[in-house]
């Protein structure tokens, strides 16, 4: 286990060495001048040249990239170019936000799929079954803004349940309240996904001997379902699992938009907006560390559950 976590350390370094030279070379490949954009049509060329100065613009490409991974590899993500703050204490101070939006999409939509797909794993056949799938694909085919658009008209707007907009104030139910519209926006497509993948993968565990052997013995049918045939389907989930959590985390740049809830992903749209480069690349390379640690998580997830993955590794 201690080689493999060595082994994925070093190739998550070497994904993120290439992300950050891609990113760099995108950056720099975006059509218009910068400062005009930052700075506006009006700003005096001394201006302009001040601001490509100060942002290192007026040194040649290798060198801008050399001195960008030379501060990377000491940890040093940049400053903002307006407040002059660095960049990683501006991403630490959003990151709790943003890591809550996605926690909290990725339990309850996994809860409520594992529910719903054990649910129609025991109705096999049945007309629960039947309606259980026509949801979760109902589910699966409406875009996000369709949901976030309906969920603000019906839940803060006609009804005033919820707030529209924000993260919520000092106290924890204001902040609960706050984060169920974005986190029901961006977690209702995945509730789908998830029902439908454990109840294939359940069902392919209920064909298995052993589960044969256990009807045999008389063991009540909810039991087989729940303490064995659930803990072999989630093996083969766990993995689709983790890169959920990952794509739930870049789809939080929806929901902050559309929510107005300051975050990784507002930091970022904002920061693409005002061509601050050093914040779009510290938001992006943070987002692609949390998505392989995700991947790192789920194959641990997967050598304790199985013991097969952890003699293999």
């Amino acid at each position: 286990m201690v080689s493999f976590l060595i082994r994925r350390f070093l190739l998550s370094c070497i994904i993120l060495l290439v992300v950050a030279n891609l990113l760099f070379l995108m950056l720099h490949m975006i059509p218009g001048d910068p400062t005009v954009v930052a700075l506006g049509p009006r700003s005096t060329p001394e201006m302009r040249e001040a601001f490509r100065h100060m942002m290192g613009l007026d040194r040649p490409l290798l060198e801008q990239m050399g001195l960008f991974l030379l501060r990377l590899a000491k940890g040093d993500l940049g400053t903002d170019v307006w407040s002059g703050r660095p960049v990683l204490s501006m991403i630490l101070d959003v990151l709790p936000l943003t890591a809550m939006l996605a926690i909290a999409s990725f339990l309850w939509a996994v809860l409520l799929g594992i529910v719903l797909g054990c649910v129609a794993v025991m109705q096999h056949g049945k007309w629960a079954d039947w309606l259980i799938g026509l949801i979760s694909i109902a589910f699966v085919a409406v875009p996000s803004f369709v949901v976030a658009l309906y969920a603000l008209l019906v839940f803060a707007v006609a009804l005033h349940w919820l707030p529209a907009i924000g993260a919520g104030g000092d106290d924890f139910t204001s902040q609960l309240k706050a984060l169920v519209l974005p986190s029901f926006t961006i977690g209702l497509g995945w509730v789908g996904y998830v029902s439908r993948l454990v109840r294939a993968a359940m069902i392919e565990a209920m064909g298995e001997d052993y589960v044969r052997t256990l009807r045999a013995y008389g063991v009540n049918e909810r039991r087989i379902v729940f303490s064995y045939a659930l803990k072999q389907a989630l093996l083969s989930v766990v993995s689709v699992l983790a890169i959920g959590f990952g794509t739930l985390l870049s789809g939080s740049v929806f929901a902050e938009i559309v929510f107005s809830r300051p975050g990784l992903g507002k930091l970022t749209y904002d920061a693409v907006i005002s061509r601050n480069f050093p914040v779009v690349m510290g938001t992006v390379l943070v987002t692609s560390a949390l998505y392989l640690v995700c991947m790192v998580l789920a194959d641990i997830i997967s050598a304790v559950l199985d013991p097969r993955v952890r003699s293999a590794l």
